[in-house]
């Protein structure tokens, strides 16, 4: 599949089951028109290919306590690219931190943090992520509110 142009049905596969992972095989091939053997086949096709990287159950936040979303900026001392790795690696061990990208420009890292409330949040800020090593600086951003929060990408009909 790397390398292969994705077809009609390989795109329509990808859009269903980025919308619903739960999909049985079944239904997704009756969904795309097809036989469930030669569907199953190119969903695992699919997998292998990188192109699924896994299946999870979208969570509400809220319902389980975590009523702080928070964008924190972070700039780092030295950009050299073990501190960046060292960096990255802090931030996957941080329970807080839901997503971590690089950035260029002023600001090296973006993080997408969550916690329970303000109090909670401030003591992760101040405890673990403002005195990390490299951590130069912190600015963060309160969200409130989310007008879209859409997982995945679009996947187009058609190449």
């Amino acid at each position: 599949m790397p390398g292969q142009r994705l077809d009609r049905i390989d795109r329509r596969i990808l859009a269903l089951l980025q919308e619903n992972g739960r999909m049985t095989n079944v239904d997704l091939a009756q969904r795309v028109g097809i036989s469930p053997p030669p569907c199953l086949r190119r969903v695992r096709a699919l997998e292998e290919a990188g192109l699924i990287r896994g299946y999870h159950a979208d969570l509400d936040p809220q319902k389980l306590g975590f009523e702080v979303k928070v964008f924190a900026q972070v700039r780092l001392k030295s950009q050299a690219e073990a501190d960046l790795q060292a960096f990255e690696a802090l931030a996957r061990d941080l329970p807080y931190v839901r997503e971590c990208h690089m950035l260029n420009g002023e600001v090296d890292f973006i993080l997408k943090c969550v916690a329970p409330d303000l109090r909670a949040f401030q003591r992760f800020l101040t405890e673990s992520l403002t005195p990390a090593p490299n951590v130069a600086s912190v600015k963060t951003s309160l969200v409130i509110r989310s007008g879209k929060d859409e997982p995945g990408v679009p996947i187009p009909a058609e190449a």
